[in-house]
């Protein structure tokens, strides 16, 4: 095994409590997630995957339907913590952990699988994807975050794809705007996909460090390893069919129903 993608589903939530059990369309969120995991898993050939919980509810739902699943202390600050001791529980030792959200049902599986490569093949300490925006998509999301400001965020990267910065304002600032309107389709911003692979040692340093003082700021926790003098490569994908970063409220699961009638479950191409 290479690759362990390890999906974090936490119980307590507190605008959906038992948020990895509510229902989207006939399937529950942790089975949507895992499901996704384990098509990435086949597609790379030399992955396993894995959910990482603090609620026997959850794991006993995963069991139930023949997913993998593991315990991990509730008191863990974050996905990521989970994920290593996800990975710790298994006494795995995969080149990669991959960090795939557990309330990030609709992330593509082509996702997954080009942060992992990325991860292993560009020797930056992690990797994450990114889409690059039209201008019609860059219009619309200038207008939700005059609605929602910290919603949503936008990175820049070097000629090599290596990360130079995130932040939830939208870099980078454009003072020909117009002139580059005229030049092409596609703007130069960079949404940020909340999607990680990270090698193995560099997790481990990670959930070391203390938060940064750029990373409690914007309230980014990937600012952690920039911070520390770590890198990471940006991976361009293609957008996907149903764009919910997550779904943290009864609103966001009405939403996603909706777009699940509209568009197709994924889990059925």
């Amino acid at each position: 095994m290479r690759t362990l993608i390890v999906v974090p589903a936490r119980y307590a939530s507190t605008r959906l409590p038992g948020k990895p059990l509510v229902t989207i369309a006939g399937r529950t969120m942790v089975s949507r997630v895992a499901a996704m995991a384990a098509k990435a898993a086949d597609a790379l050939g030399d992955a396993q995957h894995v959910v990482a919980t603090d609620d026997e509810r959850i794991a006993t739902h995963c069991r139930d339907l023949g997913i993998p699943a593991v315990m991990t202390d509730p008191d863990l600050p974050s996905g990521t913590d989970r994920a290593l001791a996800a990975a710790d529980a298994l006494g795995a030792e995969p080149d990669v952990v991959v960090n795939l959200q557990g309330d990030s049902p609709f992330t593509p599986p082509a996702h997954v699988v080009a942060v992992a490569k990325a991860a292993r093949e560009s020797g930056a300490d992690a990797a994450t994807p990114y889409v690059r925006l039209s201008w019609e998509a860059l219009d619309s999301f200038r207008l939700h975050k005059k609605e929602t400001p910290f919603s949503g965020t936008t990175l820049v990267h070097d000629e090599t794809g290596r990360a130079l910065w995130f932040s939830k304002n939208l870099i980078p600032a454009m003072r020909k705007e117009a002139a580059l309107r005229a030049a092409g389709g596609l703007s130069p911003v960079c949404r940020h996909i909340g999607l990680y692979a990270y090698r193995l040692d560099a997790l481990r340093r990670y959930v070391s460090l203390p938060e940064g003082r750029y990373e409690q700021l914007e309230g980014l926790e990937q600012l952690r390893l920039l911070e520390n003098g770590m890198s990471i490569q940006c991976v361009e994908v293609e957008p996907d069919t149903i764009a919910i970063p997550g779904i943290d409220t009864a609103e966001d699961v009405a939403l996603a129903e909706r777009l699940v009638a509209e568009h197709g479950d994924p889990l059925e191409d």
